[in-house]
């Protein structure tokens, strides 16, 4: 027994011994398996990232959020946007807060400053999740409905009460679910998806659109009463069809008896033919169109059959209409070659000048181009055919152009640009040159050498030119080339003139006959109260020569002679005794028996020294002057060797031949810089008066905008003027360019505008002073920066004198516009359906009563939208966002 419980008592403490150690490990592996559930999970852990991030962005508040850098979404003035990255798992998340700046009062969702998702799920702020991908959607249901449960976990940790959206399947759909806590009680859900193709007839109507509206939520006629008040609002945008310019002109009946070829022959009519800009170039029409919103405001309906009604109803009807143009891109593209006018030639222009000084004559830059090879002068230096250059002194040189007048009406800042009006010949030059070739320094050399071998065929012809004043007078304010062709113009007719006296074989005879000194001839009239010293007979005024013409360097030349010798005696070279020998010859024809002294109290009364103090009788007392009394005096000298000839007999001061030659010595010998100055500062000048002579309507904006071009051209081209330092005025020359740009184009904008609506002038202005002031930053008057990326959006509101005008926009479709609209959604105005159709419907419930009445009383009446579905589009896209509240 001993032995058997010695040998057994060991064997059992082994047995223990191993029973406790299975115990150990078994407990060690059971440690091993366990979950502990005080550790957060991945899922947890992004949840905790998200209601960390939104619980920042509810302390911060629009203000402080603003203040960090928060983004303005474009095209939103009160719509901002934080934003964070987001990681979980392998893939990365973007979560977009979108807030309001400030909240002003409950807007209509048919504002401007609305957002998609606030349109079409009635939200202010809202929350989006996406994947950071190409898409930026979520193709997978289980991770969509993950999502959205989690930020849905957060937001409600966090209180808020937030709308929460993730978009989901293939981008095209613009699909997407949502949630929304609506803090204990309520729950909305959304969802949004799109029919790309193929809508159904029926959703195509109103009708069927309300029937899809109530079978969200009617699903037998037990469970709402027969008639639902469905709440409704309705936006339909029309878009004008394209204009037909030729239309205007042609005749139906006229263009149906044209041939095909006839037709085709035909030049297609330019919107803008009739404007001064017409003859240099077409402008591409800035307002492509009109987009019109018609907008229903909010009615009740409790029946279908109500909305066959509304789709019927005129466009008439509707609450408001708003007007919206459609603005060409070029407009506010910026780049270099998009906008071709007259800005851009000048462009071109000012390059050419900077060039100007690179040779002495302008024959130079045709030899040089000439010997510099084809290559090089393809890109720089083109030069037209010589098929071009003849056109373009053909129009210049034309009969048909006939002699300016120049009654075009002047800026007050014209004369401070000195350049030629820009209807003279000197003028369509330049304005020519803007638009032959590239405008190159070659090109306005090649066409400058055959424009003074036209002027000089005019002068050896005498033959009239072209585009010139007839009068005879020369405008100092102008350039000095338009000066000297005035001046040659006048040669031209008192060379035709002699012509004409030598072949009638009539000469100027000099006759001292005591017959003619006695025989009054070139009498003006009785000068009163002054009568001749010796004789005591009327003192008779003479018709006299005027004063010989010069231009500018001529007066320049006159002032230097005077420097030269003095002005002692009076005089300042040949052309003063010249002057003065012919007012004494007619003097002495006028009155016969005049003295030297007679002369001096007419001509020059402030050298007759009167020594009467009071009416002592006849003659008068008194003498000449000291300087009119030396010995020696030229005045003196020169009446004495003037024989009494009237103006009719006398030789003309001004030697036609001789002026005429100078002036084309001066052309064919001008420097390249003095040329291109003055065609810079009369090009300017021409291309400015041409377009102010633009019809917009009397927009004051652009009146005022207007002037300040003309002050800043005044400026800048003054200091053009004999300046020898081309590379710093090149600079200001081509920003000059820039400001020319912007006024050009809102000119012809505000020409469009105007003409388009012509019977709505209130709205064509208000139109205009929206779009200046949305253009107005790019222009340099602001601190906004010149990249202005914004875009045009705003609307103006249609009085109701005003719709028939704008109904006017939308002529009837013909029967080739409308043979391929079978089916229509209804709507229509003046035969066109709306481009896009917008509707909201819903439905609201009291809280108190219906399928959301609380079990327990919540003290409280109001009323809150159940559902709410937003509908958007044509007879080819349908999309449909739905929002549903529930109770949870």
């Amino acid at each position: 027994m001993a032995s058997t419980s010695s040998s057994r008592y060991p064997k059992h403490r082994r047995i223990g011994e191993d029973e406790e150690s299975e115990e150990e490990e078994e407990a060690e592996e059971e440690l091993e398996r366990f979950d502990d559930f005080t550790i957060a999970s991945s899922w947890e852990r992004f949840i905790s990232e998200i209601e960390a991030i939104c619980r920042q962005w509810l302390a911060d508040g629009p203000k402080i959020l603003m203040k960090k850098g928060a983004e303005s979404v474009p095209s939103f003035e009160n719509l901002y946007m934080v934003k964070r990255d987001l990681k979980h798992g392998k893939r990365v998340y973007s979560m977009e807060y979108h807030f309001m700046k400030s909240a002003n009062g409950k807007n209509s969702y048919w504002d401007d400053d609305t957002h998609s998702m606030q349109l079409s799920f009635g939200v202010d702020e809202f929350l989006i999740i996406a994947p950071l991908s190409a898409s930026g959607v979520v193709l997978d249901d289980p991770e969509s409905t993950k999502l959205l449960s989690s930020v849905a976990i957060a937001l409600s940790n966090c209180g808020s009460n937030w709308p929460a959206f993730v978009p989901v399947h293939d981008p095209s759909r613009k699909a997407y679910i949502g949630i929304q806590n609506l803090g204990t009680v309520f729950t909305r859900r959304f969802e949004a998806d799109r029919i790309g193709s193929q809508v159904p007839i029926r959703l195509m109507h109103l009708e069927g659109l309300h029937e899809l509206f109530l079978s969200k939520f009617v699903l037998s006629s037990t469970d709402f009463p027969a008639r639902v008040k469905v709440h409704f609002s309705m936006k339909l945008t029309y878009r004008t069809p394209e204009y037909d310019y030729d239309s205007e002109t042609l005749d139906p009946e006229a263009s149906e008896s044209l041939t095909e070829n006839e037709v085709a022959s035909h030049p297609r009519k330019q919107w803008d033919d009739d404007c001064p800009w017409a003859e240099w170039y077409s402008a591409e029409d800035p307002i492509k169109g009109f987009e019109l919103t018609a907008i229903w405001g909010e009615r009740t309906f409790e029946e279908t059959l109500e909305m066959a009604e509304v789709e019927n109803a005129s466009s008439f009807d509707a609450d408001s209409w708003l007007l919206h143009p459609i603005v060409s891109q070029y407009m506010v593209d910026d780049s270099i070659g998009k906008f071709v006018g007259f800005a851009s030639q000048l462009y071109l222009l000012v390059n050419a000048y900077e060039s100007s000084a690179q040779a002495q004559f302008l024959e130079d830059f045709v030899a040089v181009a000439d010997n510099s090879g084809q290559d090089n002068s393809k890109s720089t230096a083109t030069v037209p055919p010589p098929s071009v250059i003849d056109r373009v002194m053909k129009d210049l040189f034309s009969e048909e152009a006939g002699s300016s007048n120049y009654v075009e009406a002047e800026n007050k800042y014209s004369r401070a640009m000195r350049g030629a009006p820009s209807d003279s010949l000197f003028a369509q030059f330049c304005l020519h040159a803007l638009w032959f070739g590239n405008c190159n320094i070659r090109a306005i050399a090649v066409l400058w050498i055959d424009f003074v071998r036209e002027i000089r065929w005019c002068w050896e012809e005498s033959e009239r030119l072209p585009r010139m004043k007839s009068s005879s007078s020369i405008d100092l304010s102008s350039c000095l080339i338009h000066q000297k062709l005035q001046m040659l113009a006048i040669c031209i007719e008192r060379k035709k003139s002699l012509n004409r006296e030598k072949g009638t074989g009539h000469t100027v005879e000099p006759s001292n006959t005591m017959q003619m000194n006695k025989t009054r001839k070139g009498s003006a009239g009785v000068v009163p109260s002054m009568m001749l010293l010796n004789t005591f007979q009327e003192m008779h005024a003479p018709y006299t020569q005027d004063a010989p013409l010069m231009t500018e360097d001529m007066h320049e030349e006159r002032l230097h002679a005077a420097e030269a010798f003095g002005s002692a005696i009076g005089l300042s070279g040949q052309l003063e005794r010249d002057i003065l020998f012919s007012d004494m010859s007619a003097f002495k024809a006028a009155n016969p028996d005049a003295v030297f002294e007679d002369f001096i109290r007419w001509h020059s009364p402030g050298d007759w020294v009167s020594e009467d103090k009071a009416d002592s009788g006849w003659p008068p007392k008194g003498k000449l002057s000291q300087r009119m009394s030396e010995h020696g005096n030229m005045w003196r000298k020169i009446w004495n060797d003037a024989p009494a000839l009237p103006v009719s007999e006398q030789k003309s001061l001004l030697d036609p031949v001789r002026e005429g030659e100078k002036v084309l010595h001066y052309l064919e010998t001008l420097r390249p810089q003095l040329l291109l100055e003055q065609m810079v500062c009369t090009a300017f000048k021409s291309s400015a008066d041409i377009l102010s002579r633009t019809t917009y309507g009397g927009f004051k904006l652009m009146k005022t905008k207007t002037e300040q071009l003309y002050a800043t051209m005044a400026s800048t081209l003054k200091s053009l003027q004999g300046s020898s330092d081309i590379s710093d005025l090149a600079g200001d020359l081509k920003r000059l360019c820039q400001v020319f740009e912007h006024i050009e184009k809102l000119l012809i904008l505000a020409a469009s505008v105007h003409r388009k609506l012509i019977d709505a002038p209130r709205l064509a202005q208000a139109i205009f002073n929206d779009y200046f002031n949305y253009y107005l930053p790019k222009m340099g008057t602001t601190l906004e920066s010149i990249c202005y990326e914004k875009e045009f959006t705003t609307k103006e509101k249609v009085g109701m004198q005003e719709r028939d005008a704008i109904s006017n926009l939308f002529p009837p479709p013909t029967a080739n516009q409308s043979w391929r609209k079978v089916l229509s959604m209804g709507n229509l105005l003046n035969g066109h359906e709306p481009m896009q159709r917008e509707i909201i419907f819903s439905v609201q419930e009291r809280i108190s009563n219906g399928h959301y009445s609380s079990p327990t009383p919540l003290g409280t009446d109001e009323q809150i939208q159940t559902h709410r579905m937003y509908i958007s589009g044509t007879s080819n896209d349908l999309w449909v966002a739905l929002s549903v509240t529930s109770w949870d």
